[in-house]
Parts: structure tokens; sequence; C-alpha cells
């Protein structure tokens, strides 16, 4: 008997969080950690459920927007925060704040793409 063995080469913005995949549970680890990124109320929508591509797909969705609203945030402090009365050392604080939540979305956003891609493949070969 001759078994051919695969491994999956995994990313650096491999989430801890997951198992590898191809081992046993990794996709419920994977799609725990993917609902841990979406607003609580799809945790409980059935096709979500059913199908971890599609909440993969949501939560690059999410991630992305996520993205788009703290580079907004963050160019926009300099000149809104001194109007709404926010001393200096607070608008510094709050930009750097805003720039290390842009850096962060990203590796989450990269990660996703990971888990959703190996999720896509997993699906695909079923």
């Amino acid at each position: 008997m001759h078994m051919t063995l695969t491994t999956t080469r995994i990313s650096p913005d491999w989430p801890c969080q997951v198992k590898t995949p191809g081992s046993y549970d990794w996709e419920r680890s994977a799609a725990k950690w993917l609902r841990e990124l979406v607003p609580s109320r799809y945790a409980s929508y059935p096709a979500l459920i059913r199908h971890p591509v599609l909440l993969a797909r949501h939560a690059q969705l999410q991630v992305e927007q996520e993205i788009r609203v703290a580079r907004t945030a963050l160019q926009t402090a300099r000149a809104d925060l001194p109007r709404l009365g926010m001393p200096e050392s607070v608008i510094e604080h709050t930009i750097k704040l805003y720039a290390a939540e842009v850096l962060q979305l990203q590796h989450i956003a990269r990660s996703v793409r990971a888990v959703s891609q190996a999720l896509a493949g997993h699906t695909a070969g079923r």
C-alpha cells in the first residue's frame, strides 16, 4: 500500500487560532476565528454557518471596510480633532493609535485571505 502525504504550506500570515489545513477539525477552527471578525449577528445566519467559504468572504469584506474607516480616521484626525477641542497630546496619541490599527487590520486581512484560499481549496477538492 502506498500513501501519499500532502502538506500545506502555511503562510506567515496564518492565524495561530486556526489549525493547519487538512488537520482534524481545522475548518471548525477557521470558522470560529472568522466569526470573531464579523458582527455577532452574522454568527447566526445559516448560510454563513454551513459554508465557511461564505463566512470568509464576508470577513474579508468586513476587514477591508474597517481598513478604509481607520485610514479615513487617520487622514482626517489632524484637521478634525482640534475642532472637537482635543489637546495636541491626545491628537498625537490618536494618530499613532489609528496608524497601528491600520497595520493590524492589514495583517488580519492577509490572514483572512490565507484562510479563505485554504477553505476554497478544500471545498473545491470535495
